[in-house]
């Protein structure tokens, strides 16, 4: 199932990337594109070179158990720690996998409520390619317990704390944004600002266990629990609750409530540092994670309530997003079409936009277009008025090459997707599933990619 998961991830990894290299709206340079746009293009290149990792290693564990093979069986001659090399070399670049697209929409929600575009453009945009470089040279610090060679541990050490480099970067300059905008504070905002908070507290505990001393001390406590909470729920929860607030009007055309929201960020802030920060303490005295009892007289208990009191109001923020997004889809306030007055492109079409988005593809001529031609947006014209069509345009300029139809709807994806993953699921219990399902996974491929022809070939 994780290669199945994997195989698929990579899939909408390279429609991402050829989507953004060669289907931007013309005048759309490599500088004019949304910074929402580019981490999802860096997030794109680290699924394609950090999955094919543990897809090798869980192919790997599946031939061991089904097949016979021996890769991770020390008595035959395997090594169970090429399995951790495997699996951490993909496991820490997908950190910043869910951690990159967040960055993204902490810069999208910045600038439409700072009123101004963002402080930094180039060196954002450059701090997001080196986060993305930077994350798959951190794997061994995972690792720094098992024995390995300490001259080796001192350089991932050194790599790790390197990347704090990137990211104080990116910190600054939205810190820049909103210093010399005109701040609104509305819910999307608030998330924001905690998302500043809890992921500069995980950023610093973050160099404490890349040290290798620091780290064999905390190994497997409860300190190395309450750091990658602090990095995965204040640096990708925390924004992503945020975008639910800003994009949630464009998606349904209706407003989430605003009173609500301001409830929702206090619960959730409060109660995630309640439930998360008393586990620096924990693991600081010795409380081990994965173990789900202790002995009374340990002295962890008053702690642990105090935890499990702030993990309650934390499940009380998430019933009340919950209960906001259900009201509002039937009674909440008509949005309009950019409720928020922001700058970029979604916010140019109506709410929820129409299945073809743009009636007229636009023309871009700056950085935030909504901004600079808040009247009307400069279109293309010269395209098929009969038929969908999109404009292929070159790399770095976004100049119109050629002309292309949109497909037509079609069963065959579908198909596809079902008999790739009927095989997927059967490998679990037999090999023979991988040579039995490729022939229904041949058809539904060759149903797909026949050639079928355009309108304009009919003409």
């Amino acid at each position: 199932m994780i290669t199945f998961t994997e195989v698929s991830a990579l899939a909408v990894a390279v429609e991402i990337i050829v989507t953004v290299f060669k289907q931007r709206a013309p005048g759309m340079t490599l500088d004019r594109i949304p910074l929402f746009v580019w981490a999802m293009l860096v997030m794109s290149f680290l699924i394609i070179f950090a999955m094919p990792a543990v897809m090798v290693a869980s192919t790997m564990l599946i031939l061991d158990r089904l097949v016979g093979t021996h890769f991770f069986n020390p008595a035959e001659g395997g090594d169970s720690l090429l399995w951790q090399h495997l699996f951490w070399f993909f496991g820490h670049p997908e950190v910043y996998i869910i951690f990159i697209p967040a960055t993204g929409m902490v810069s999208s929600i910045i600038a439409a409520f700072a009123r101004r575009p963002v402080f930094g453009q180039l060196p954002l945009i450059l701090s997001l390619i080196a986060v993305g470089f930077l994350s798959f040279g951190l794997w061994v610090h995972h690792m720094f317990t098992t024995g390995l060679p300490q001259l080796g541990a001192s350089f991932f050490t050194a790599s790790s704390m390197l990347i704090a480099v990137p990211n104080g970067i990116q910190i600054f300059c939205w810190l820049a944004t909103l210093w010399d905008g005109k701040p609104v504070f509305k819910t999307p905002l608030l998330f924001v600002l905690g998302f500043f908070f809890i992921f500069v507290i995980g950023g610093l505990s973050g160099v404490m266990v890349a040290s290798v001393p620091i780290d064999t001390q905390v190994h497997d406590t409860y300190f190395v629990v309450a750091h990658f909470h602090y990095v995965l729920i204040g640096g990708a929860v925390f924004p992503l609750i945020g975008a639910i607030y800003f994009w949630f009007p464009k998606i349904t055309g209706r407003m989430l409530s605003e009173h609500l929201g301001k409830w929702n960020f206090w619960l959730a802030f409060v109660g995630f540092n309640v439930a998360f920060f008393p586990m620096h303490i924990l693991g600081l005295q010795g409380m081990p994670r994965r173990v789900y009892t202790y002995l009374p007289e340990m002295g962890w208990g008053p702690l642990n309530l105090l935890s499990s009191a702030g993990a309650l109001i934390l499940f009380v923020s998430f019933v009340l997003l919950l209960l906001n997004v259900v009201t509002s889809l039937s009674r909440g306030r008509l949005a309009g079409d950019n409720p928020w007055d922001a700058g970029t492109l979604e916010w140019a079409t109506t709410s929820p936009p129409a299945p073809y988005n743009f009636s007229r593809i636009p023309f871009v001529t700056h950085r935030e277009p909504l901004w600079d031609n808040r009247e009307s947006l400069p279109v293309v014209t010269g395209l098929s008025v009969d038929s969908r069509e999109l404009i292929s345009g070159t790399l770095t300029e976004a100049y119109p090459e050629l002309r292309e139809s949109t497909p037509e709807p079609s069963i065959w994806p579908l198909l596809a997707a079902i008999a790739v993953a009927a095989s997927f699921v059967a490998s679990i219990f037999t090999p023979w599933a991988i040579v039995w399902g490729s022939i229904p996974v041949a058809i539904a491929f060759t149903g797909w990619f026949w050639p079928k022809g355009a309108p304009e070939d009919e003409k």
